[in-house]
């Protein structure tokens, strides 16, 4: 995302907080600025907390230290939050008061009023200031980049997850489903918003403007959730292709090498990018309520689409081989956890059938430090069927030893949703990001309207993932 963008969001914001500040009710408030910077700050968050002179009171002095908080560099803003967790957290003294005497009460009518104090108890401080801000022009904007910033700092600034962990509870709240709108986006919306899905395309970058122009064609869709609180953000948003039969080459689709298809006659839409547009946001799922909505949108605009198919990265496979190699040549045990039903021996050694291991023995020269090839036209046949048959038993059994869910984030996300591993596509992605990521491969997840609810059950229950029979042989 270029600086640019970045600044003149930051800009919008600032300015639209600059006539709270600047309004008669804030300069009547009081603020001493001479005063030492953390003893201001803890003057303005209690009068905000306090509440005095009223709802519009307090949204002038939640606008004036929401103003001098974006004039803060990185450091500055630790340091702020630092104290915002430090003094206004819970009440850890009050809590220990509040159930003692709950534990002490023997009548039914006390303890419901104790733990209902309890509940009040138990809530920082703190959270009442964001919920002041979230009241501000553009407020809801400042608490997501505000997490935003928060993830980015947790290893370097550990002591800030309780309050990155309380504003994740806030805004899941605020983000429920409920609240979002699907919105269609097409080469006519606002050139501000357009601009927006160049800057936060994550999956395939847009390149210039004329790239966007062919992604927003008639044979293709982009549909995005809002928020009412953040009306101008797509949250995240699904770029689609309407095509003829289930497209293999994400390269042909976003270059266009083939004709364009008459939307009232293509019988396949392709979702071929979903992009999470708010890095704040992350943890809070839209994902699979957006599919679910889009493929009812184009069911009622476009009712000739018979299938509806992703064409998707495999972002884990590449770094997932390169754990098997490295752990052969330390002399350990490859593999991770396979699927229930896998053989007693892999399940006793947690290691990978013996067709797999001598797969990854025919493809141990693409690494480092001598790469037999550099891109996919350089693989040799041979490889290549070692490839596919590695990636196919990937996708369908290396898991997460925590979870034992898809060990492919990407997997991961379209077979919670009911998807089914359908295709396996050489040459899928063949820049260097497809190469990094999967040696050029892509795969098909198809949403079968009819088998999406029993997929689901079965992956989510049982750990069972839906492949087509194609798939499922070359695992073999």
């Amino acid at each position: 995302m270029s600086q640019t963008f970045l600044d003149r969001t930051l800009d919008n914001l600032r300015s639209a907080w600059r006539e709270l500040r600047d309004s008669t009710v804030a300069r009547g408030l009081g603020f001493d600025e001479n005063e030492n910077r953390k003893e201001r700050w803890r003057n303005q968050i209690e009068a905000c907390l306090a509440r005095r002179g009223g709802a519009v009171s307090a949204r002038a002095r939640a606008a004036t230290l929401g103003h001098d908080f974006l004039r803060l560099d990185e450091a500055g803003k630790k340091e702020f939050l630092h104290l915002l967790i430090a003094e206004f957290d819970v009440d850890r003294d009050r809590v220990s008061d509040v159930v003692a005497d709950w534990t002490a009460a023997d009548d039914v009518a006390e303890r419901a009023l104790l733990e209902a104090e309890l509940r009040t108890a138990l809530v920082p401080p703190f959270r009442s200031l964001l919920k002041e801000f979230n009241s501000l022009p553009q407020g809801v904007k400042f608490l997501v980049d505000l997490r935003a910033d928060l993830l980015r700092w947790r290893r370097e600034a550990p002591g800030l997850g309780i309050l990155e962990r309380d504003l994740k509870t806030l805004l899941a709240g605020w983000f429920d489903i409920g609240f979002l709108e699907l919105s269609r986006i097409t080469w006519n919306s606002p050139a501000a918003l357009l601009e927006k899905l160049i800057a936060y395309e994550a999956v395939h970058a847009i390149k210039s403007w004329d790239d966007l122009k062919g992604r927003l064609e008639p044979d293709r869709r982009c549909f995005a959730f809002f928020h009412p609180g953040m009306p101008d953000e797509p949250l995240i948003f699904v770029e689609v292709a309407l095509v003829n039969g289930i497209a293999g080459s994400v390269d042909d689709l976003i270059n266009r090498d083939e004709d364009a298809v008459d939307p009232g006659h293509a019988d396949t839409a392709i979702f071929y990018s979903i992009s999470n547009a708010q890095a704040g946001l992350a943890g809070i799922s839209f994902g699979d309520f957006l599919i679910k909505r889009v493929v009812a949108e184009l069911q009622r605009d476009l009712p000739n689409l018979k299938q509806f198919s992703t064409l998707s990265p495999i972002p884990g496979f590449r770094s997932w081989m390169q754990k098997q190699v490295d752990a052969r040549n330390r002399g350990e045990v490859t593999g991770l956890p396979a699927i229930a039903g896998a053989s007693a021996t892999v399940r006793a050694n947690r290691g990978l059938p013996v067709h797999i291991e001598a797969a990854i023995t025919d493809c141990e020269d693409l690494f480092e430090p001598q790469p037999s090839a550099e891109r996919p036209e350089q693989v040799s046949p041979e490889t290549r069927e070692a490839l596919e048959q590695l990636c196919c038993w990937y996708l369908l059994n290396a898991r997460r030893p925590d979870s034992g869910t898809a060990f492919d984030p990407v997997a991961h996300f379209h077979l919670t949703n009911g998807a089914r591993v359908e295709r396996l596509n050489w040459l899928g992605n063949g820049n260097e990001a497809g190469w990094q990521q999967s040696f050029g491969m892509m795969v098909n997840y198809l949403y079968d309207l009819a088998d999406i609810e029993k997929n689901h059950e079965s992956y989510v229950g049982q750990g069972r993932i839906a492949a087509s029979g194609a798939v499922k042989r070359l695992a073999r």
